[in-house]
């Protein structure tokens, strides 16, 4: 009979303490989820948690257009069908991840994205924006969450195609996408360069060149190997281990998420995400993007 009793009386207690630790798990559970929405609460913006960001949708490999969710693509706000990828899609939905907040993309003009985020129409624009120190003086920003280069890009064919230099571009007509430090701090920095009319989005820049309307264009990395990957006429331009090269500071051309200024909490919030990832974490996602990107865009 003791036997038997103690017997229960380990089960009893066997019980008990599995109830509690699925009690504590539970509690653990309830307060983490508690603990991000009062954590939305506080972040200017983010009360109804739902992060709200703004692009192009036409700036591949950062951004653009596609008509079916395949490869994480998400709705574009307002649109029928239509839904946004690419490297910025990839970085929100991380940085949604990372607190439970849902994910809403708005499609707009590139003029129109730091006067949006000005306005509270949008939360952040995570679009490919240089953190230039003009743009500076209007947003916050937050990252960088990808590390650039200056580059140009020109025809396999072109008399351009073996240039080591930026004095070998010397004469030839060039553009690049309007509002950017491509067009206004680069280009004016090659010799005797014909600058053309900026182009109003990154597709017009690449149709200019592979038309002949301009011998080459300069713009970041990325985007070059986004226009050789999809148009395998075109060749890219680095001169980054020669002396012969574009000046520009770092902060000019790194990447970032622009904020309303002053926003500190969801400026924060954002960085957090960003500090736990690395420079090759950013190439990987960013090869990822250029793997996936449509060959051509609308």
């Amino acid at each position: 009979m003791k036997r038997l009793f103690a017997l229960l009386l380990a089960l009893a207690m066997i019980f008990a303490l599995a109830a509690c630790s699925s009690s504590s798990s539970d509690d653990a559970e309830e307060t983490e989820t508690t603990e991000t929405a009062e954590a939305s609460d506080t972040i200017q913006g983010l009360e109804d948690g739902v992060l709200t960001i703004a692009m192009e949708c036409a700036y591949a490999p950062y951004n653009w257009t596609q008509y079916d969710d395949s490869n994480g693509a998400v709705p574009i706000s307002g649109s029928d069908g239509e839904y946004a990828n690419g490297y910025d899609v990839m970085i929100a939905k991380l940085i949604c991840e990372y607190y439970g907040w849902e994910l809403e993309v708005i499609r707009t003009d590139w003029d129109s994205l730091v006067p949006g985020v000005q306005s509270g129409i949008y939360d952040a624009v995570i679009a490919g924006q240089s953190m230039t120190e003009e743009r500076s003086e209007q947003v916050d920003f937050a990252g960088p969450y990808y590390y650039a280069s200056i580059v140009c890009v020109t025809l396999a064919d072109s008399e351009y195609a073996s240039a080591t230099g930026l004095t070998d571009l010397a004469g030839g007509t060039c553009t690049a996408q309007i509002a950017t430090i491509w067009y206004d701090s680069m280009l004016p920095q090659i010799p005797d360069a014909q600058i053309q009319t900026a182009a109003e989005t990154a597709p017009a820049m690449l149709m200019a060149l592979e038309t002949g309307t301009v011998d080459f264009i300069c713009t970041d990395m990325p985007t070059a190997m986004g226009a050789v990957a999809a148009y395998d006429d075109m060749v890219i331009l680095d001169f980054s281990d020669s002396d012969d090269n574009f000046e520009a500071d770092e902060g000019e051309i790194n990447i970032g998420v622009s904020v309303m200024k002053g926003n500190t909490t969801l400026k924060d919030a954002i960085d957090e995400v960003l500090s736990t990832m690395t420079v090759d974490d950013f190439n990987e996602l960013m090869d990822e993007a250029i793997a996936i990107q449509p060959l051509t865009e609308d």
